[in-house]
């Protein structure tokens, strides 16, 4: 792309909307600046901006997201026919194992929900389409990053704050790349309470009728009632079976 083509005010106003989330929904422009790392006149102009098109409430100090910010995520929904061929399927995954069960693709260093059937909440946020969480602690993440060549996987790598969420989660890039090889070996990952203390998860990749990966599907479940050493053995064989069926419907 060339640079003239680069649009630098409205990739601002991307990063402004991006600030928001489950622990930002209500921010000063002071605040955005801070979170965005922007200057607060270019932050200020866009919040307003935002407003003045009904995306955004602001009552004098605070700033808030309205419903119509919806609309930039359905037209991804809606143009792509992935999550609504996936969730039936998870619907049926989530019901036989008694857990909730997730799908998601890779967006950069991250992971994002594309559909969710929950039985509970076993994660102290609350996952839903849309969510985001670092590639490299998830399971769904090490699978999707497994399935990437090496180098493109460690390139993701060092753009990854690697934060230790707990004592169990890994950081060292090579133990990491080590990891993503043993999942592609095994084809599947799981993980020990590496996001957080408490929740186990394993997870499988989604490949369509040519044999690509175009996302992954995991279940997660509290440590309590099963963990790591038995997500395999509990888990794995119904995480198969909906992997299969998924690769007989996507094209």
């Amino acid at each position: 792309m060339r640079e003239t083509d680069f649009v630098s005010g409205f990739a601002r106003g991307l990063k402004v909307i991006e600030v928001f989330g489950e622990m930002h929904q209500r921010l000063s422009i002071a605040e955005v600046s801070k979170l965005a790392g922007l200057d607060r006149a270019t932050v200020r102009r866009s919040l307003l901006t935002l407003a003045e098109l009904g995306y955004a409430d602001y009552d004098g100090k605070f700033f808030t997201l309205t419903p119509k910010i919806l609309r930039l995520g359905h037209a991804y929904l809606s143009a792509t026919p992935l999550p609504v061929q996936i969730q039936p399927h998870l619907d049926q995954l989530s019901d036989k194992a008694g857990q909730s069960a997730s799908a998601s693709v890779l967006d950069g260093t991250e992971i994002v929900y594309i559909a969710r059937a929950s039985q509970r909440r076993v994660m102290s946020i609350n996952l839903m389409p849309g969510s985001r969480l670092p590639a490299y602690c998830a399971s769904m993440g090490r699978v999707l990053l497994a399935a990437l060549p090496e180098s493109e996987a460690r390139a993701i790598l060092g753009r990854t704050v690697l934060r230790q969420n707990t004592p169990n989660t890994k950081t060292e890039p090579d133990e990491l790349i080590a990891e993503f090889r043993r999942v592609r070996s095994q084809g599947y990952a799981i993980i020990d309470q590496e996001l957080e203390i408490g929740l186990c998860s394993i997870a499988v990749p989604v490949e369509n009728d040519r044999g690509q990966t175009v996302a992954a599907i995991n279940i997660g479940a509290p440590a309590v009632h099963a963990p790591a050493s038995e997500m395999a053995e509990r888990y794995l064989p119904l995480l198969r079976e909906t992997q299969r069926a998924l690769r007989l419907v996507l094209r």
